[in-house]
C-alpha cells in the first residue's frame, strides 16, 4: 500500500480546515494511539419512574431508591448489588441491541441545596454536585464542571478543548441560564452551548481562509477526487463515506432551515420553532457531536437534549400531531403518563442512534468510537413530578476494556452521585483523590 503524510494529504484539501477520520493509507495516522473520549447526554426533568426503572412498573408512587428490587439482587460489596442487566423496561428497550455494552445504574443521589429552584439546580449542579454550602458567595452548589476537569488532562492537543451542545431552540430565554446549561467554567463562569447546528457546523469546519461560507464538502472535494488514487480500497470507502455523511449534515441542516423559514411566515401561538420535527433535530446535533470526537476536533462534549422547566412546547414527531411541554406535562402524570413514556423513549431513541453511530466507527486499532467513548445517559432528576433528587435515571456506555459492561448496578442508598464522576475521572487519566463530595468509586465499573 503507497503512505502519504498527513501533511501531503491535507494539502491536497483545498486549504479547508476538515479534520479526517483515521486512514490506514495516511502513515501519520496509523502510529497515533486511540484517544479516550468523554461526552454525556443530558435528559430534562426525570423521568417517569415507572417506565424506566426496573420492579416500578406497577408503582404509582415513585419509590426511591428501588427497595423492591434490592432485596432481589446478590450481594457483592456493602456498597452496590450487581445482577446481569437482564430486564428492559418499556423506556429502556430501545438498547436491547446495546444490552452488552452498557451498565444500567441506580440509586445515586445529589443533595440539594436550599434557597434555589429545583430544576435550575438539578441542571446546572449535575457536572459539579459540590458539597452544599461549600461554594462561598453563591445560592448554587456549582463548581468547576467534571467535563473540563477531564479537559484539563486530555483536552490540551485538540482543536477545542470541549464542546458544549444544546437542543433548545427556542430563542425566548423564558428561564435563565441555569436552566439550560450543564457545563460549567466554574462558579459563576457558564461555557456557553451552540443551539444552532449551522453555527456549530461552522465552528467546527470554517476557516478564515474562506471570506464567504461555502459548503465544505465542496471546497474540499475540488482538489480530494485526485488523492483518492493514493488510498487503498478500505481507504477509499471510508474516505468516501465520511463525506458522505458530511454532506447528509449539510442538507439537513438546509431542510430544517426552509422549514422554520417557511414557519415563521405563518401565525401560531407557539413561536415557529415549537414545530420544528424534534427527532430531526436532536439526531443532526448528534451528527456533528459524533464527527468532532470520530476527527479529533475535541475529546470531551456535552450534549443536553432539551432544557428544563421550559413550557414553550416541542413537537415530538410520532408521538402527537402538535406541539406540547414537557415540563408541564410532567405535572401532569395521571392524565398523561401514557405519552410522557413515549417522550422518555423518544429520547432514549435518540441516545441509541447515536450508540449506534458512534459503534459503526473503526479506529485505528480496530476498536470503535464508542469503546473508546465513555458515553453517559444521565438526567438530574430522579422523578419530575416529585422533583426528587435521589435515584437518578443513569446509563453509561462505552469505555470497552476498561468496563464491565451488561449490569444492573444499584447503588445503597444515599451514594453520591459524585462518586460515578470520580470514577470516570479516574478512568479517564486524571490522578484526582475525591470530587465534589464523592466518597469512593463505583468499582463496579472497572474491569
Amino acid at each position: 500500500m503507497k503512505h502519504i503524510s498527513r501533511r501531503s494529504f491535507l494539502r491536497g484539501l483545498g486549504g479547508g480546515a476538515l479534520s479526517l477520520p483515521w486512514l490506514e493509507s495516511v502513515a501519520a495516522l496509523s502510529a497515533k494511539p486511540v484517544t479516550q473520549r468523554m461526552a454525556h447526554f443530558y435528559v430534562p426533568i426525570g423521568v417517569v419512574r415507572r417506565g424506566f426503572f426496573p420492579g416500578e412498573q406497577d408503582s404509582v408512587i415513585p419509590k426511591g431508591n428501588l427497595g423492591n428490587v434490592m432485596s432481589s439482587l446478590g450481594k457483592q460489596d456493602p456498597n452496590y448489588f450487581v445482577k446481569p442487566l437482564e430486564e428492559l423496561t418499556p423506556t429502556m428497550e430501545p438498547l436491547a441491541g446495546f444490552r452488552d455494552q452498557i451498565n444500567l445504574i441506580t440509586g445515586m443521589d445529589r443533595t440539594f441545596q436550599q434557597g434555589t429552584d429545583v430544576h435550575a439546580q438539578c441542571a446546572s449542579c449535575y457536572l459539579s454536585s459540590a458539597e452544599p454550602y461549600t461554594i462561598k458567595g453563591t445560592a448554587w452548589p456549582l463548581d468547576r464542571t467534571l467535563d473540563h476537569l477531564v479537559a484539563d488532562e486530555v483536552g490540551a492537543a485538540t482543536p477545542f478543548r470541549t464542546l458544549e451542545f444544546s437542543c433548545n431552540t427556542h430563542k425566548d430565554n423564558k428561564e435563565s441560564i441555569y436552566f439550560d446549561n450543564i457545563s460549567w467554567y466554574g462558579t459563576g463562569h457558564l461555557a456557553p452551548s451552540i443551539r444552532d447546528p449551522r453555527k456549530m457546523y461552522q465552528r467546527l469546519f470554517s476557516t478564515r481562509e474562506i471570506e464567504q461560507y461555502r459548503d465544505i464538502t465542496d471546497l474540499v472535494l475540488e482538489d480530494a477526487n485526485s488523492l483518492k488514487r493514493d488510498l487503498g480500497y478500505t481507504d477509499g470507502q471510508k474516505f468516501a463515506e465520511y463525506f458522505d455523511s458530511i454532506r447528509t449534515i449539510e442538507l439537513q441542516m438546509d431542510r430544517l432551515e426552509k422549514m422554520k423559514a417557511e414557519l415563521a411566515q405563518v401565525s401560531f401561538e407557539e413561536p415557529a420553532e415549537a414545530y420544528l420535527p424534534r427527532g430531526e433535530f436532536i439526531k443532526l446535533m448528534g451528527d456533528l457531536m459524533v464527527v468532532a470526537l470520530q476527527t479529533g476536533l475535541t475529546n470531551v462534549t456535552t450534549f443536553m437534549v432539551g432544557p428544563e422547566r421550559w413550557d414553550t412546547p416541542y413537537l415530538f414527531e410520532e408521538i402527537s400531531d402538535k406541539p406540547l411541554s414537557h415540563h408541564q406535562m410532567s405535572h401532569n402524570q395521571t392524565r398523561m403518563i401514557d405519552k410522557l413514556i413515549e417522550v422518555d423513549r423518544f429520547h432514549m431513541e435518540q441516545y441509541v442512534y447515536l450508540l449506534e453511530k458512534m459503534s459503526e466507527i473503526e479506529e485505528s486499532d480496530g476498536t470503535t468510537l464508542l469503546d473508546n467513548t465513555l458515553f453517559t445517559y444521565g438526567s438530574g432528576l430522579g422523578d419530575g413530578s416529585t422533583h426528587q433528587y435521589n435515584d437518578l435515571p443513569i446509563i453509561m456506555a462505552g469505555g470497552g476494556a476498561q468496563t464491565q459492561t451488561g449490569q444492573h448496578i444499584n447503588m445503597a442508598e444515599g451514594t453520591p452521585l459524585a462518586n460515578l464522576w470520580l470514577t470516570q475521572a479516574r478512568m479517564m487519566g486524571l490522578e484526582m483523590e475525591r470530587f465534589a463530595d464523592s466518597s469512593s468509586e463505583v468499582s463496579a465499573i472497572k474491569a
